[in-house]
């Protein structure tokens, strides 16, 4: 059991991302590759992914509001997108990823703009989370090693 009372909140929160499906094993996989030389990695990689996908939603946002449709456009957007939410685990803006990419297979226009609107959901959501899980992370200090979700 945990000692560190800020230790045990962190721990509870990470199980959290995962309990309530945010994050998947992608995430774990990134804090494997966090260690003393880089004690933040972690925390960086999900900073560039939020700088990073700013950019691409916004051209997402814009060629949504071009008519007709540019499906081949738009799937290539979210393409990027969802492999960018990939590398960090972020599961359910993946998710809501594969539902726009099959909504321009199909010409379902109507489909990704209702998509397009939960994945922003999902997208702020995580980036709350993230935000506090971080916050907190770095006042309880640097991790011993990081361990698979139960």
């Amino acid at each position: 059991m945990e000692r560190n009372p800020i230790r045990r909140q962190l721990a509870i929160m990470r199980q959290s991302l995962f309990d309530q499906g945010h994050v998947d094993e992608q995430f774990v996989q990134l804090e494997e590759l966090q260690d003393d030389a880089n004690p933040n990695f972690v925390e960086e990689v999900v900073t560039l992914y939020y700088r990073d996908s700013a950019r691409i939603i916004l051209n997402i946002e814009q060629a949504l509001e071009r008519k007709p449709f540019d499906f081949g456009k738009l799937d290539a957007y979210m393409h990027q997108f969802k492999g960018s939410s990939s590398s960090i685990g972020a599961k359910k803006v993946k998710a809501e990823s594969t539902l726009f990419r099959e909504c321009c297979k199909s010409g379902n226009g109507e489909g990704c703009m209702r998509s397009f609107q939960q994945l922003k959901k999902e997208y702020a959501t995580l980036r709350k989370k993230f935000g506090a899980y971080f916050q907190l992370a770095r006042q309880a200090g640097p991790v011993e090693t990081a361990s698979r979700p139960k």
